[in-house]
């Protein structure tokens, strides 16, 4: 719940950037997506898999921005948020359908310095391979995303430093989203 309290703080500053910012909070939690797929793998008789409800929202031509958000588990991403971004390749193959999209990443910690950054870093390097455009949280804080702490009650909010990064962070993909459209629809 924590990452997900996040994503909504981000979201939430993203939309007051602009009346032209519409924002949709995916939550990857309870889904089934199976990372193994992306190696071309068939489904099983009667595997379930929910990564391909998600293919038309984020490849749809008008969302100018994606923002991930994770826990941190032993100083990296989920499993779930690996396998999602595993199966983002039909994305590669579809001639690099999220190429110009701005990206950012969030990510939650049980520590102030449980792995945040470097899990950052390794979503990142996921959405560079979509030739993504990769925002950090810019100004003040000025790092590589949203990076929070759930402390020992797992109460996001009281973490006044990542609540920066993260509202930071929202504000950062939606005003680079916009400008990358504006110069995109001046051409």
């Amino acid at each position: 719940m924590t990452t997900f309290a996040s994503l909504q703080v981000c979201l939430e500053a993203a939309r007051e950037v602009s009346d032209r910012i519409e924002v949709e909070l995916i939550e990857l939690a309870g889904m089934k997506i199976d990372g193994s797929l992306a190696a071309g793998l068939p489904l099983e008789p009667g595997q379930k898999d929910d990564f391909p409800v998600l293919v038309p929202k984020l490849g749809d031509s008008k969302v100018g921005g994606i923002i991930v958000g994770t826990p941190v588990y032993f100083g990296n991403m989920t499993s779930l948020c690996k396998a999602f971004l595993d199966r983002c390749i039909v994305f590669r193959k579809n001639d690099f359908a999220l190429a110009g999209k701005v990206a950012g990443v969030l990510a939650v910690g049980g520590a102030r310095n449980g792995g945040q950054e470097v899990t950052i870093q390794s979503v990142q390097t996921a959405l560079m391979c979509q030739e993504m455009i990769i925002v950090g949280d810019g100004r003040p804080t000025g790092h590589f995303g949203a990076t929070v702490w759930s402390g020992d009650e797992g109460d996001v909010t009281k973490d006044e430093f990542g609540m920066a990064t993260t509202r930071n962070l929202g504000r950062r993909v939606a005003e680079v989203a916009l400008r990358v459209a504006g110069e995109a629809g001046n051409r």
